[in-house]
């Protein structure tokens, strides 16, 4: 209860309207402004001066940016009392008031919107953000992922009929093994394309996880929305993922890296061995090589996700930082990924992601520049959700 008050207490209203300046304002659109204010009225921004005449928040040294957007991360998942990996799969009290601290972790670490793919234990947590009651960043949810590869074709109409039905906002299917297992196919072409044009009737996304070409070639084939790995594809499936308009979350370094340091507490739960370490170990050069071909390859709208799970939630700019240090993506495009166009993949572009008057006032700042220094992402000094400050 102590730690419930004191999340409510840290989210301050402040009298509208709120004019917020800085030195530099990034806009999520790949436009950077110097000195300029933000005005917030209503927990939306109003518009944006150019030779603001006064401030209620002045932020010296810092960017002033959309908030962070990441489209793939794992909320429920948590390490438990013995320190063990925890993935949280049911919604029991427990596992809420996990995926609620994961949450309020993740908004102070500058992220204000997630897609997190998915546990049942989203859905309330999802919906008490939505409320107000407590800070978290806004939530879409896949609820309940497909992975049963058995399940029928009518069976899987049904499932996601069920899905629209307990509203979720994404679908999430398992179309391939796990890369610690070899990462080949597991949905057919006939199954993929009943699910996606089943979701497609009830307005629903699908997020597909898929590493090899076979996967990642069924899912685009059958109308998906975002690969979401995709470790061993090659130029062919990229350039089919950027011809169809596919939107491509690799998940380069956060999500190996921190099982790497954490190895010991998922060592023994379900799905890690030794040797499934050893083939994540061989996977992490392969990754950055499909990255960088990403980058390269015309028209594909590479997002920002990072597959955020136990012990690496609230650090979710680390993938960005290495993106560009090790990756070799623009600075400035690699900010666009994680603001505008991540919102954009989640179909909520003309709402988030962008600092421009109508969109919702989800704002940070960090400390610095970050198109001079990218690793300034992890000094956030301002978190702003729907008009309240939260840090």
């Amino acid at each position: 209860m102590r730690l419930l008050a004191t999340l409510l207490l840290t989210t301050t209203a402040l009298a509208d309207p709120i004019v917020i300046r800085a030195p530099r304002i990034i806009d999520g659109r790949g436009r950077l402004l110097r000195n300029a204010a933000v005005i917030v009225d209503g927990g939306n921004i109003v518009a944006v001066d150019a030779n603001p005449k006064r401030s209620d928040i002045d932020l010296p040294n810092a960017t002033l940016m959309p908030g962070g957007i990441d489209t793939h991360v794992h909320l429920s998942w948590h390490f438990d009392a013995n320190g063990k990996s925890a993935v949280g799969e049911t919604a029991d009290t427990e596992t809420v008031l996990y995926a609620a601290e994961n949450a309020y972790r993740t908004l102070l670490g500058g992220i204000t919107t997630v897609q997190s793919l998915g546990s049942p234990a989203d859905k309330p947590l999802r919906d008490a953000i939505a409320r107000g009651v407590l800070p978290g960043p806004r939530i879409l949810t896949a609820v309940e992922p497909i992975f049963d590869a058995k399940l029928t074709v009518d069976e899987l109409r049904a499932h996601v009929a069920k899905l629209a039905q307990e509203k979720a906002d994404v679908v999430k299917v398992f179309a391939s093994q796990s890369i610690r297992t070899g990462g080949g196919p597991t949905i057919t072409q006939e199954q993929m394309d009943a699910i996606c044009s089943e979701a497609k009737k009830h307005g629903l996304r699908v997020a597909v996880h898929a590493h090899g070409p076979e996967s990642v070639t069924r899912a685009v084939r059958a109308g998906c929305t975002s690969i979401e790995h995709g470790a061993l594809v090659d130029q062919p499936e990229l350039d089919l993922m950027a011809a169809q308009g596919v939107y491509y979350d690799p998940n380069t370094d956060l999500i190996f890296r921190n099982y790497f340091e954490n190895k010991s507490r998922f060592l023994g739960t379900p799905g890690y061995t030794e040797e499934g370490f050893a083939a994540m170990e061989k996977a992490v050069p392969r990754v950055l090589e499909v990255f960088k071909k990403a980058l390269n390859t015309k028209n594909l709208k590479i997002v920002f996700g990072t597959d955020a799970l136990a012990g690496s939630h609230g650090r979710n700019f680390q993938e960005l930082i290495y993106r560009v240090r090790v990756g070799g993506q623009d600075p400035m495009s690699a900010i666009t990924s994680a603001t505008s166009l991540a919102a954009e993949s989640l179909g909520l572009g003309d709402r988030i992601g962008t600092i421009a008057p109508g969109y919702e006032a989800d704002l940070i700042a960090v400390e610095g520049d970050p198109l001079k220094d990218i690793g300034v992402l992890e000094k956030v000094v301002f978190v702003m959700k729907g008009g309240r400050v939260v840090k």
